[in-house]
């Protein structure tokens, strides 16, 4: 029996996803941890069709392929062969191993599936803080779009020299010494 070397926790995080509202993972980057080609692991999918309902999985369409590779997902669009790449949420990964039967894939598995909970944990145990930063983020918003209006109204009414200062700023005694002065306005 092999010894399967753990997979680190932050490294199936970091390719971990949120598309479509799912957390998922493409399908290259479980074949690498599997030990497969991409083609591989597609065809034990494509074999066993019914395991993977378009909850358990699904195919990126190009738009979604186009951000991936802006957000440094993918390296470009040309690495992925030619093919649209396939996604798997959680109950997908978990499927993957009634279909790769071997050892080192049930181990990757057990690996990915505590990754996939512990992230859960965390974002459950965040939810209130994730509220309350999209609260201050809407409030601020709110304020700004108050303050932007408030602005505008100042400066459409210096345009159409609605206010007149009653002592301006700079006055008639300071315009003569400044014009004596060579300063002009």
């Amino acid at each position: 029996m092999t010894k399967v070397q753990p997979i680190i926790s932050s490294q199936i995080q970091n390719l971990i996803y949120t598309i479509r509202g799912e957390r998922v993972m493409l399908d290259r980057h479980l074949a690498k941890f599997y030990g497969i080609k991409t083609i591989r692991l597609r065809e034990q999918v494509k074999r066993n069709k019914k395991r993977f309902p378009e909850d358990f999985m699904f195919q990126l369409n190009n738009d979604e392929v186009e951000f991936m590779v802006s957000q440094n997902a993918i390296p470009s669009k040309q690495h992925l062969g030619g093919h649209l790449p396939y996604v798997f949420t959680e109950q997908g990964v978990a499927n993957l191993s009634t279909v790769l039967n071997s050892e080192k894939a049930i181990n990757i598995n057990i690996q990915i599936m505590r990754t996939f909970v512990s992230l859960r944990k965390i974002i459950g145990s965040n939810a209130k803080l994730f509220q309350r930063i999209d609260k201050i983020e809407l409030k601020q918003l709110a304020d700004k779009t108050e303050i932007d209006k408030k602005f505008n109204q100042i400066f459409d009414a210096i345009e159409e020299k609605e206010i007149s200062p009653k002592q301006g700023i700079i006055y008639e005694g300071q315009i003569r010494m400044f014009a004596q002065q060579g300063v002009t306005e």
